[in-house]
């Protein structure tokens, strides 16, 4: 390990010294020009304001920022942040964003948002079971909070909240086609196009793309079988975005096949594949001095998911468990849709006050809910495979639907001069478990011209899901109708400093208390766990010179089972991220990425021994404008070939850890007409 970490910090520092010894750039190649606009973010408040002052922790990701680093996925781009580190379940490789040491198998904590609107589902409360991945050809940016955002967003902004959004018509400005190929049998195409379609502004992406995915070796899934797991994917993506004036239409379709990882039950399944299908819908309207002091906006929009195994998930294969000659066959699905509208207004006629407010109401309607297996709520074998479909004795879940009505209030308050107070509170209304009043406070002051201090206090909750709350029939935990939500509350002290124009830091410190966390007991999900954590967020970017980028930040936390005194396990306690851009000639960029993870321990209870500390670097190279517009980039994921895993859940029965891709190469062309 400490010869990796010399290789990974040799390559580091060649770079940064031949940048920095480069012959003089001129103005076209000033790297900080190229990488948009980083310093405004709209997340914390719903309006645009400088990062620095905002009153939250924030980080944005631009779509030079995505382009620097080579990232293909979200995933890669998330990890840049710091105090998020994305991890994985077992089931279909999903992604887990693992906030400040909140981590657990669904992920349910935190928010996603595309273009500002939730896209929770209220099966298990993630983005799906069967996610596959979010493409970033067509993202403009990514603006990430850690920390709370109840008050704001309401559910499931817990321990963070991530928007992703994506390209306008401005944004493209003409035709882009491209491809990428690599390791794997990877194969993607992409085309989009932005510009005038009669009297509207027009942006239209269409991407397709499949892998066979890694082949890494789980050592000992839950039948203490070795072999690789199943990563493959397929996927499709498709997205509208028409506008006029103060009006906006956006549209969007993803299909996924994906393979099962390491098994739905911990087993691994190389034959089963998970179908999911997500629909997006949403008209809004913004305009800016509607009336006299009043800045306006709205959204209606429509969610659809639908899941499913196809063919059907193997639990178990034959003859591995006693009664099922042909396997242990459970092929859960499910379909759900959203609907929802909302309207806010920012009221600028109070001196030294910036008053928003806002209302909204969302339907959450899990209407379908299908399976086919083979055995009953007691494991016991069934006369082959039966359609438990509509059957109350026999189906995992019954279709269920909620009401969610919310309002809430913010205001930006001027109080002195250099100090800004923003406070802010929302009550949400469920039509199944009741309500729940979540506050913040935000006290900013500018120190000094080049000095920002931040002190916020805010709480949180995560709404129960559909399968916590109405499971049946499920050998292995049921639901309870009477759970709550899970809490948590939160303060932070950050602190901004810019010595010269080129650098710029941050500090942060945090720390957390949960409650109410839904954990299984006795079979049963009950409100039963309680958590604390603390720690700091270090980062840095400086502008070495006019062709050289360096960032780089440092990630400690600690958190705490309360109920055990343990450490709450699984998510890092350290990680160190640094990332080198130098554009050492006209037209030609190489960049370099290290990512290193440490001291992951287990669950409380857990006895395997902590997972092992991983240090991994990327490479990328890429030429623009050649050939009459075409852009190439070479990229090499893992240089050193470092075997690496993610740390598995004890309930997943599987004593081997989740292996990550070894070393991998990609080549992207792209065109813009």
């Amino acid at each position: 390990m400490q010869t990796l970490h010399r290789q990974a910090l040799y390559t580091f520092l060649v770079l940064a010294w031949a940048g920095t010894v480069a012959a003089q750039p001129s103005e076209e190649d000033d790297l900080a020009l190229a990488y948009g606009d980083k310093s405004t973010v709209s997340i914390a408040t719903g309006s645009r304001q400088p990062i620095t002052r905002a009153p939250a922790v924030a980080t944005v990701i631009t779509s030079r920022d995505i382009e620097a680093m080579g990232a293909a996925d979200l995933d890669q781009a998330l990890e840049s942040v710091p105090g998020l580190h994305v991890s994985m379940v077992h089931v279909g490789m999903n992604p887990i964003y693992s906030f400040r040491g909140i981590h657990t198998r669904y992920n349910p904590q935190v928010l996603m948002l595309v273009n500002g609107i939730p896209i929770t589902n209220v099966f298990w409360g993630d983005r799906s079971q069967l996610w596959g991945g979010m493409p970033l050809e067509n993202v403009a940016r990514i603006e990430v909070i850690r920390g709370p955002g109840s008050a704001l967003y309401g559910a499931d902004a817990f321990s963070g909240v991530i928007n992703v959004i994506t390209k306008t018509a401005e944004d493209i400005n003409g035709t882009e086609v491209g491809g990428r190929a690599g390791s794997f049998n990877s194969r993607d195409a992409w085309v989009q196009h932005g510009g005038k379609l009669g009297m509207l502004d027009a942006a239209f992406y269409l991407r397709t793309g499949n892998t066979d995915g890694q082949k890494g070796i789980v050592q000992g899934d839950a039948l203490n079988t070795a072999g690789p797991i199943s990563a493959g994917r397929k996927a499709v993506d498709a997205r509208a975005d028409l506008s006029s004036e103060a009006w906006r239409v956006r549209a969007g379709y993803q299909d996924r096949e994906v393979g099962m990882g390491g098994g739905l039950a911990g087993s691994l399944d190389p034959n089963s594949r998970g179908h999911s299908s997500r629909t997006y819908l949403d008209l809004s309207y913004e305009q800016a001095n509607w009336a006299k002091d009043w800045d306006i906006s709205g959204v209606a929009g429509y969610y659809d998911n639908k899941e499913k195994g196809d063919p059907p998930y193997m639990l178990f294969p034959p003859g591995a468990i006693p009664g099922f000659p042909n396997g242990m066959i459970g092929n859960p699905g499910h379909a759900e849709r959203h609907t929802h509208a909302s309207i806010s207004a920012f009221y600028n006629g109070f001196e030294q006050h910036r008053v928003r407010v806002g209302i909204g109401h969302r339907v959450e309607d899990l209407y379908q809910t299908t399976e086919l297996k083979n055995y009953n709520a007691a494991f016991a074998p069934l006369p082959g495979l039966v359609d438990a479909t509509g059957n109350p004795a026999l189906v995992y879940l019954l279709p269920h639907k909620r009401n969610v009505s919310y309002a809430f209030v913010q205001d930006e308050w001027s109080l002195a001069k250099d100090w800004t107070l923003t406070a802010g509170v929302r009550h949400d209304r469920y039509s199944d478990f009741g309500g729940t009043t979540n506050p913040r406070l935000a006290l900013v002051w500018d120190a000094d011209y080049n000095v920002v201090v931040k002190a916020m206090h805010g709480t949180a909750f995560r709404a129960p899901s559909f399968a916590e709350l109405y499971n049946i029939n499920n050998p292995v935990v049921i639901g309870s109708p009477n759970l709550r939500p899970e809490t948590i509350t939160t303060d932070e002290l950050a602190f901004s400093w810019q010595p010269v124009a080129a650098l710029q830091n941050n500090l942060n410190f945090f720390r957390y208390r949960m409650r109410n966390i839904i954990l299984p007991v006795a079979a049963v999900y009950q409100n039963a766990g309680d958590q604390t954590g603390r720690g700091l967020e270090l980062e840095s970017t400086f502008d070495a010179t006019n062709n050289l980028r360096l960032t780089g930040s440092f990630s400690l936390q600690h958190s705490t089972d309360q109920a055990t005194g343990q450490d709450a396990g699984m998510a890092p306690h350290r990680r160190l991220f640094a990332r080198a851009d130098w554009r050492f000639i006209p037209l030609w960029q190489v960049g370099t990425t290290i990512n290193h993870v440490a001291s992951r321990m287990r669950e409380p209870g857990d006895a395997r021994a902590k997972v092992p500390d991983y240090t991994t670097v990327d490479l990328i190279l890429r030429r623009e404008k050649f050939a009459d517009g075409w852009d190439a980039r070479a990229m090499v994921t893992n240089l050193f070939d470092r075997k690496a895993w993610e740390p598995t859940f004890r309930s997943a029965g599987m004593p081997s850890d989740l292996p990550l891709p070894r070393r991998a190469f990609y080549i992207q062309l792209q065109l813009d007409i």
